[in-house]
């Protein structure tokens, strides 16, 4: 049940090919081979495909480390997180949801019915779960990069779970970090996207991760036939390419160390664990900054749109030349 109108949120990317794109957190690069994935899709997406996703759901399992029939493919990290709200969230329930973090959490609370509580991000893990029906994680949080320490994360859990309360992590770019996916932990569902990581925002490619508890209200309402056949090829072949997730990795923490210590003397940088990096601009006009990245061919996201934020602009981490081009851009507004 759905609760007035709900708008449509603001998020970054672009379709001007003419800008190097820092407003979007994905992967500049794609894995060899990805491009004949999804051309080998289209006889193959001629009939329905398989809508048991074994295979799919199989290397999606071994990605995280858990019983592929825990595993829910969906059409990208969006529809897992709807399909998670959806499951455990009725009309008057109050959900507990990070601030700042990414805006569709509060949307999908309200299409429920349910009242979305903004907490502090970083303070979100220590609220008491006896007041809340469900809580939203983003681990890392977007937009400020902040990763959660896995103890603290698996203690709030386990209250969660005498509370009968609904744990939903969102891990959209855990994938980034040094830190293992919470998938298969009982009391949770965790969102996973193929988007950021493997650089293909268009496949909408992703999956939930759903413990025992949720599994089949989850599997009730997912949709027949969710995962197109070329995203479904596309994303199991992704999931195995473990080498690119690990070179990805390597490349996005030097340059986002490199990026920070650039920058640092120009802004306040917030310290992240993720491929992006939160700025305050103090008492520069985040207009007058995101029109001059403009003309210079670079597009920045506006953070404002972000609760909390007034004075801020996020950027992705790219490719080691386009970064320079960022910080030399950034340096002379």
């Amino acid at each position: 049940m759905t609760q007035g109108q709900v708008n449509r949120v603001h998020h970054g990317g672009t379709t001007d090919d003419e800008l190097i794109d820092f407003s979007a957190n994905t992967n500049p690069v794609v894995p060899d081979g990805v491009r004949e994935q999804y051309e080998s899709g289209f006889e193959l997406a001629r009939r329905y495909p398989d809508d048991t996703y074994t295979t799919f759901r199989k290397h999606a399992s071994n990605a995280v480390s858990c019983d592929h029939e825990l595993v829910v493919p969906t059409a990208g990290g969006l529809e897992a997180l709807r399909l998670a709200v959806q499951s455990t969230v009725d009309q008057g329930d109050r959900v507990a949801i990070p601030a700042p973090s990414f805006s569709e959490y509060h949307r999908e609370v309200r299409l429920q019915g349910g009242d979305p509580i903004c907490v502090h991000s970083q303070k979100i893990l220590d609220i008491n779960p006896s007041k809340y029906t469900a809580v939203i994680i983003c681990n890392p949080n977007n937009p400020t990069g902040y990763l959660y320490s896995r103890s603290h994360l698996e203690t709030l859990i386990q209250k969660c779970r005498q509370a009968n309360t609904a744990v939903i992590i969102d891990e959209a770019f855990l994938d980034f970090t040094n830190q293992s996916s919470l998938a298969g932990t009982p009391g949770a569902i965790v969102l996973r996207s193929l988007t950021k990581m493997y650089g293909l925002p268009g496949i909408r490619a992703g999956y939930a991760v759903a413990s025992a508890e949720y599994q089949e209200k989850i599997n009730s309402i997912r949709r027949t036939w969710n995962l197109s056949t070329p995203a479904l090829l596309t994303g199991t072949y992704c999931l195995q390419q473990q080498s690119f997730v690990s070179e990805t990795k390597d490349r996005v923490q030097e340059e986002r160390i490199r990026i920070w210590n650039e920058l640092a003397s120009d802004f306040t940088v917030i310290p992240s664990d993720a491929p992006f990096l939160l700025i305050d601009t103090g008492q520069q006009s985040v207009d007058k900054i995101c029109k001059t990245a403009k003309s210079a061919g670079i597009k920045l996201r506006d953070a404002r749109t972000f609760h909390g934020l007034d004075n801020h602009i996020r950027i992705a981490v790219r490719m080691p030349e386009e970064n320079d081009d960022l910080i030399e851009v950034l340096s002379n507004v």
